[in-house]
């Protein structure tokens, strides 16, 4: 009977964890999409009804885009609890950090640019997508991005299905190997014409670099209004005609944008049909529209906290009950933020209330709070007693629990917990664990994954910060930002009797504002404490509040404190060894600078012994990366030591894009099963500084073609003042949770199952004969470590390196010693001349083997080109135009147009600041006499009105068609 009772938990518990932790799909419906609105943007109804039009409007856009497959069913508007003005109810489990989709004020890197936080690589989801309140609101925007409802499904492919961009601003056209220049596009049917669009362009013309075959800087594709294809919305979603994703009918593995690079040239469609949505579901039968969302308004309230506490005699062990009590009383004098209620109990075989709960309103209530925190430990435990008197505290506000928290740290045991999971589940309250050394309760965490809460471990490591790190990280992460808090350091030490030890502590300028300095410590008396600020000012022992109870210290600086490095020495008073800790936290100085912000997550789906975990680390100022700095990765088992792991943000291995702020790395070879507690250090370098991040953004569409016609839109409004700066010194340090372990099997140290990671920043450029490649070197595991050769292909089939590696060219690269992961590896061979006078184009591939002879996936493709100019070679049209613009839709037309017929049987035509190539490609122009003639050779010029641009006979008139023959046949 236990046991069914048991089975019947787990199953709700499951049910319940699908409902909570993520978007879910019912029965082809979308729901659980939360929309959650900044507290920084001011009230506007307007908003609400923008959203609401936006996701109907989507939901018909990916009905139809999906093939009849999926809708939006429910969608959950989450306002900050300063709105007032609409009916809202009250939030259970939504929160601001579990929204899919943002509304806050413009990224300093992409201004008013939908995008998607998307890191995790092809297929997996992304972290949240973002929009303003101008791009909600603003209809000129509608011409440069296109209909709010296929923007929102642009990003959604992003966010749910991790699909990627099909255009690239830094190569908009490559080289085809068919000879030809095409825009990088999908699909690539898609018709359009080159217009220049700087004055670098020689006399306004697009131009042909003759080392490379292809467009110099300055030009740009601009796609006709009226298109007959109908993909790709990860293109340009805003163009009418455009209502699917590029198949692999219609894709171009050529193009050199990040859906090819990161998704190993697989179509859109292709990784969307690989997600679990589309193959747990089938089209709709019918012909019928979807049913339209539902929407939920919730407003945010004021937070109801209970921290119940395990007091039984596994508390006993070692110093667990003194360093909870010291990570508790923490939270509460400094950690949770005021307007808070929060109440305290604490249990062993039963429960007992030690605090109603209590308005955060004064430094009273917190001292007085702190006084309840238990100071015995005994008996035996009943983890559901004591949730099941948490939740009745919870209840005291307002009678009810939903959207209500509870902190459960736990260490020992508990047979029954299970029983308990059903009035968990019902009562709408979210549930942080933090599990107390290696014995606590191993299923522990399905409280916290059935409700939506953080996990969190600490060991028994004397010398272990984690336990106090939980703590501060139960905290909102979207406040407004004078209430942000950050973590600058965190250490602890076991030191000698007598003994002490020093460190610095980096303040930058984004914080200052209510700095502490805490001090913790074992028994006895405070130890010694010397803090010197950047001037030389000493803080000591007088200058702190004590709780002599709890062993901890609070420095609580007056006023902003100063910039620069702080130093502080302990000293251990004691006549024995004891340990001691410091943790400094801060806030942002100033309301309109932000502050250099951590953040982080690891993947969690799919964990096997051949299948690493990946850890990312967001470093950011607001919403500009920072780039350059030293992230570290520090993971802490059961016992035993921890585990380092550098993170980087390369653009190589786990790492996807490089400078864009997120720093990744893998994680495997644990040494046993159980629990690990993982945290992120970052520290500044002489290398650190800002950048603007640009990626998976929406396309901001520079103009269109209409009719023949080039109908510009306003300019990109500069959304940031620089281009790249320095940043002052800074560190900081970020408690992520925990992670269970389960895989690791009987000396798994002496094997050697993890392949070299695939290369995905391969790089080619030719140099007289030779093509020099370079790349980031992958590790002998994945990225650590040295692989043990590299085998390099050529083809001048892009198919064969992709399909069929083994039987391309093979490079000799017997003289290649592989570096150390995270190298930069340059090699380059000598190119053969076997295409004549018809040049080169030369797709190149790599993959590494480790010393056990186990391969990565091949890289991405790269090719050099060895262009020979001739006009043949030049199917496409090039126009260009004077670039003049203003802050209005601008058309830019050609009136008059020449065609000039030169002696000696080239032509030439001139414009200075107009001047254009008409190429069909049913008609191919052997001009070969064209490179010959001479600007000077003028003759038989006429003025003659004629389209701007054609790809084909069939775009011209009858009347153009006779003119362009008439003057071709000489």
């Amino acid at each position: 009977m236990q046991a069914a009772m048991y089975l019947l938990s787990l199953a709700v518990m499951c049910w319940k964890l699908q409902q909570v932790y993520s978007v879910q799909l019912r029965d082809h419906g979308y729901e659980d999409v939360i929309i959650a609105v900044h507290p920084q943007v001011p009230e506007n109804p307007q908003i609400i009804t923008a959203i609401k039009d936006m996701v109907s409007e989507a939901s018909f856009y990916l009905f139809n885009a999906t093939k009849r497959r999926f809708f939006y069913r429910e969608v959950k508007i989450l306002v900050p609890n300063t709105w007032q003005s609409l009916n809202f109810q009250r939030p259970q489990y939504e929160a601001h950090q579990k929204a899919s989709v943002m509304i806050s004020n413009p990224n300093f890197s992409y201004g008013n640019d939908p995008y998607t936080l998307h890191y995790k690589g092809c297929g997996n989801k992304g972290k949240y997508i973002h929009f303003t309140p101008d791009f909600l609101m603003d209809d000129n925007l509608l011409m440069v991005y296109g209909p709010r409802g296929k923007v929102f499904l642009h990003e959604w492919a992003h966010f749910q299905w991790g699909v990627f961009d099909e255009y690239n601003y830094e190569k908009p056209f490559f080289l085809s190997v068919d000879n030809e220049i095409k825009a990088t596009r999908c699909s690539s049917e898609m018709v359009g014409m080159y217009v220049c669009k700087k004055r670098s362009c020689s006399d306004g013309e697009c131009i042909i670099d003759p080392l490379t075959g292809n467009l110099e800087e300055g030009c740009m594709f601009l796609a006709n209004s009226n298109q007959k294809v109908k993909s790709s919305i990860m293109y340009m979603q805003s163009l009418s005609s455009i209502v699917e994703f590029c198949t692999e009918q219609d894709h171009d593995k050529e193009a050199p944008n990040m859906q090819n690079k990161i998704c190993s040239y697989r179509s859109s469609w292709d990784v969307i049909k690989s997600s679990a949505d589309f193959k747990s579901t089938k089209p709709i039968l019918g012909t019928g529209p979807p049913p339209p969302p539902s929407f939920l308004l919730l407003r945010s309230r004021a937070r109801v906290i209970c921290l119940v506490l395990d007091i039984s005699d596994n508390m006993a062990k070692g110093q667990q009950f003194h360093r909870l009590r010291q990570a508790a009383a923490i939270f509460l004098q400094q950690l949770v933020e005021p307007g808070s209620y929060v109440g305290i109990v604490t249990f062993n075989e039963t429960a007992e209330v030690k605090s109603t709960l209590r308005h955060i309103v004064s430094e009273d209530v917190r001292w007085n709070l702190t006084s309840c925190l238990p100071d015995t430990v005994r008996g035996g435990m009943s983890v559901c007693e004591g949730i099941s008197a948490g939740l009745q505290v919870n209840k005291g506000l307002d009678g009810i629990t939903e959207g209500s928290e509870i902190i459960l740290a736990v260490s020992g045991r508990d047979t029954s917990l299970p029983t308990c999971l059903t009035n968990v589940l019902g009562s709408g309250s979210v549930i942080h664990t933090i599990a107390v050394g290696h014995d606590a309760d191993p299923e522990l965490e399905s409280l916290t994954e059935s409700t939506g809460g953080k996990m969190f471990f600490t060991s028994n490591n004397k010398d272990s910060d984690n336990l106090i790190g939980a703590f501060t990280e139960i905290f909102p992460v979207n406040k407004d930002p004078p209430d942000l808090l950050t973590k600058i350091t965190s250490v602890q030490r076991l030191i000698e009797a007598e003994g002490h030890f020093s460190g610095l502590v980096i303040m930058d300028k984004t914080v200052g504002n209510d700095t502490v300095f805490t001090i913790t410590w074992e028994a006895g008396d405070p130890p010694y404490v010397i803090i010197r600020d950047p001037s030389g000012f000493n803080y000591t022992n007088e200058n702190f509040d004590h709780n002599l109870l709890c062993q901890v210290s609070n420095l609580k600086i007056p006023g902003i404190s100063q910039a620069g490095f702080w130093t502080y020495i302990i000293t251990n008073t004691l006549k024995k060894s004891q340990v001691v800790g410091i943790l400094v936290t801060s806030r942002p100085s100033s309301s309109t600078i932000p502050p250099t912000t951590i953040s982080g997550e690891w993947t969690d789906e799919g964990i096997t012994p051949e299948q690493p975990r990946t850890v990312f680390a967001e470093l950011k100022q607001g919403h500009i990366a920072v780039q350059g700095a030293n992230v570290t990765a520090v993971i802490e088992p059961e016992s035993g030591d921890p585990i380092i792991v550098t993170l980087k943000d390369n653009g190589a291995g786990a790492d996807t894009l490089r400078n864009d702020g997120i720093y990744s790395g893998y994680i495997f070879l644990f040494p046993k099963n159980g629990r690990y507690a993982l945290k992120i250090l970052a520290k500044s370098t002489n290398t650190t500084s800002l950048v603007p991040a640009l990626n998976n953004a929406a396309m901001y569409v520079p103009g269109y073609i209409e009719n023949g016609t080039i109908n510009m839109n306003p300019p990109k409004p500069i959304v940031t003042s620089f281009e790249q700066r320095s940043i002052e010194p800074f560190s900081r340090i970020h408690f992520l949770g925990s992670f269970k372990v389960s895989y690791v099997l009987e000396n798994m140290e002496n094997k050697d199952i993890f392949p070299p990671c695939r290369i995905v920043d391969l790089e080619a450029r030719l140099q007289n004969d030779y093509a020099i490649l370079t790349w980031t070197a992958p590790g002998d595991n994945y990225d650590q470590g040295s692989a043990s050769s590299y085998d390099i292909r050529t083809s001048n089939s892009p198919s064969e390196l992709q399909q069929h590696f083994p039987m391309a060219v093979v490079v000799n690269t017997s003289s290649i010693h592989p570096k150390p992961a995270g190298s930069r590896e340059t090699f380059s061979f000598k190119l053969h001349n076997g295409t004549g006078d018809r040049g080169i184009i030369l797709y190149i591939a790599i993959r590494a083997t480790d010393k056990a002879a186990q391969q990565s996936p091949v890289s991405n493709l790269v090719h050099v080109t060895r262009h020979v100019l001739q006009l043949k070679d030049l199917n496409f049209a090039i126009s260009s135009a004077v670039p003049r613009f203003n802050t209005t839709v601008i058309v830019i037309s050609l009136s008059v147009l020449s065609l000039c017929l030169l002696l000696g049987g080239g032509l030439y035509c001139w414009r200075k600041q107009a001047s254009f190539q008409l190429l069909s490609d049913a008609h191919s122009i052997e001009l070969q006499e064209f490179y010959t003639g001479t600007p000077k050779q003028e003759a038989l010029c006429k003025d003659q009105e004629l389209p701007m641009h054609v790809t084909s006979t069939d775009d011209m008139s009858e009347e153009t068609v006779i003119i362009l023959e008439e003057r071709m046949d000489f």
